[in-house]
């Protein structure tokens, strides 16, 4: 990454506090993952709650990003980090004090842990879709990089201030630190101006945006590759930090402040990784650089699991480190390259979910294994998956990085109507008529493809192509929305990229003329079942 792609989002004074307060709280995030791994490494009876912290940690972002991610969507970003910023301060500080007055089970740690979790769940979408909404589209990759970089100075810094803060004075002093450091970041989104512009359509209703946001996904084949991919990665590649502690305590025979070290050595492979990022993405395939991180994570969990030296643990940590950042940075930059802004949010909480979901469902699985068999074991079954990982790309190959333009197209105007039409009226039937030669019918067919599924990744349902049998050159296109601010919005979202689909629609229809477009509204005037069943017995009386 060049010097240049750095420098341009930190041109924005807005991207510096809201990048400095994120690399505060982060360092207070690390601090506390030390605080409560060491904490439940000595006060459980079993080595599956240790892994556990770390499923604790990922499992809400798993269930509620989806969610997070619509909210970030469809309300000010800038108050969304608000909320979640406060409710982890909150929790942070109740953590402390509980800690400090000694009454910290196992379960309570992981469910004060979960709520984290939960703050952390509603923070990320909208984070990382302000990333993008803060500078220019060319400057996402230096953006996410950026961010990538300052978490893993905090893993390189954090985990070795926290054993020593652990060590020294005890893990309630690492919650408070934790809590603390959730101020600069509230300081610097108080300062931040409102950015989202005001919407010109009501706002979609959270299940109805969430599942816009699955449908775009699911109609996206590059980003359903992106986040299986992402999804294998966190499975494989989380055995190295849920079992860390463990690592630390029964392979290495240290303190805190060992764990600290490994996780700080980590840390600082992640940022060589960052430092790394463009140069090896200049020279490699997106595919080849994914592959390179499964690998690289795959032979460091087997060293790990061989090593019984503080020193050498550490120096196999330094690529496993680089192989996170290589691949999550990655996975990040492809997606926010292939996503446009008005989805951005819920996209990236789909990808995240993907990714922590892989996380937890890792950190159970090494953890169990850790427990009934031991840590070398699960750490060279993790090295396997990760390799298995690395194969997957032999069949789902990871898209390229490309300057899509998906800015709006901005080209639909709001259609005069006869009716008194509000936003709510509604279902909205659409009829799309195309006259096309014979000759042109096999490219039309080709091009409708494309069609149906922009169609219904952007809200359409019931979509279908007609063919007419009395005047075969006549088609029609048909498709159902439920309201007419749906149907405004489905219009509203279609991208620059989109535009070559409707541009060779024209080409193909005859004379060259844009299709006709009718717009109707739905009216029922046949009885229901019910009433026409009733109606004769009825009569008899």
């Amino acid at each position: 990454m060049s010097k240049s792609s750095l420098s341009g989002p930190l041109s924005s004074p807005v991207f510096r506090l809201l990048w400095l307060g994120g690399v505060i709280s982060n360092l207070g995030t690390m601090v506390q993952t030390v605080g409560a791994g060491w904490l439940m490494a000595t006060i459980a009876s079993s080595n599956d709650m240790v892994a556990f912290v770390q499923a604790a940690t990922t499992l809400p972002i798993m269930l509620f990003s989806i969610p997070s991610g619509a909210i970030a969507d469809s309300y000010e970003r800038r108050r969304v980090l608000l909320v979640a910023q406060v409710f982890m301060m909150a929790v942070a500080i109740g953590l402390a004090a509980v800690a400090v007055a000694g009454h910290v089970t196992p379960w309570l740690l992981l469910a004060l842990t979960f709520l984290l979790g939960c703050g952390t769940a509603l923070h990320t979408p909208a984070w990382q879709a302000s990333v993008g909404d803060i500078g220019p589209r060319d400057q996402i990759a230096g953006a996410v990089t950026l961010n990538s970089m300052g978490l893993n100075m905090t893993r390189s810094v954090g985990p070795a201030l926290g054993g020593f803060i652990v060590a020294a004075a005890g893990a309630a002093a690492a919650f408070a630190f934790n809590a603390l450091s959730f101020v600069p970041m509230v300081f610097a989104l108080l300062k931040m101006p409102a950015a989202q512009p005001k919407a010109l359509l009501p706002r979609e209703n959270l299940s109805r945006a969430v599942w816009a946001g699955l449908r775009y996904v699911s109609m996206s084949p590059d980003l359903m590759i992106v986040i299986l991919r992402g999804f294998a990665f966190g499975v494989s590649a989380v055995a190295i930090l849920a079992l860390l502690p463990l690592v630390a305590r029964d392979l290495l025979d240290g303190s805190a402040l060992v764990f600290g070290v490994l996780l700080g050595a980590f840390g600082i492979g992640a940022i060589l990784g960052g430092l790394a990022n463009g140069w090896l993405r200049a020279r490699l395939s997106s595919e080849a650089v994914v592959r390179l991180a499964f690998i690289g994570m795959g032979l460091a969990a087997c060293l790990v699991g061989i090593s019984r030296s503080v020193w050498l643990t550490s120096l196999v940590l330094l690529p496993a480190g680089a192989s996170w950042v290589l691949a999550l940075s990655l996975f990040n930059v492809v997606v926010q390259l292939s996503t446009p802004r008005w989805v951005v949010g819920r996209v990236l909480s789909i990808y995240q979910t993907a990714i922590f979901g892989g996380m937890t469902a890792g950190g159970w699985i090494w953890g169990a294994l850790s427990q009934g068999f031991d840590v070398p074991t699960a750490l060279y079954a993790a090295s396997a998956a990760s390799v298995a990982g690395a194969a997957i790309g032999l069949r789902f190959r990871l898209p390229a990085l490309s300057a899509q333009n998906l800015d709006p197209l901005n080209q639909f105007q709001e259609p005069p109507t006869q009716l008194d039409i509000q936003p709510r009226s509604g279902p909205i039937f659409i009829l799309i008529e195309y006259d096309i030669d014979q000759a042109d019918v096999p490219a039309f067919l080709a091009v409708m493809t494309d069609r149906r599924r922009i169609r219904i990744r952007d809200g359409a349902r019931h979509w279908v192509l007609l063919r007419d049998v009395e005047n075969p050159n006549l088609w029609k296109e048909a498709y159902h929305v439920p309201t007419w601010a749906d149907y405004l919005r489905h219009n509203q979202r279609r991208t620059r990229m989109d535009a070559d689909v409707t541009d060779r629609l024209v080409a193909l229809n005859r004379r060259g003329e844009k299709p006709h477009v009718r717009r109707m509204i739905e009216r029922e005037t046949v009885p229901q079942t019910d009433d026409m069943m009733m109606k004769p017995f009825q009569d008899l009386h």
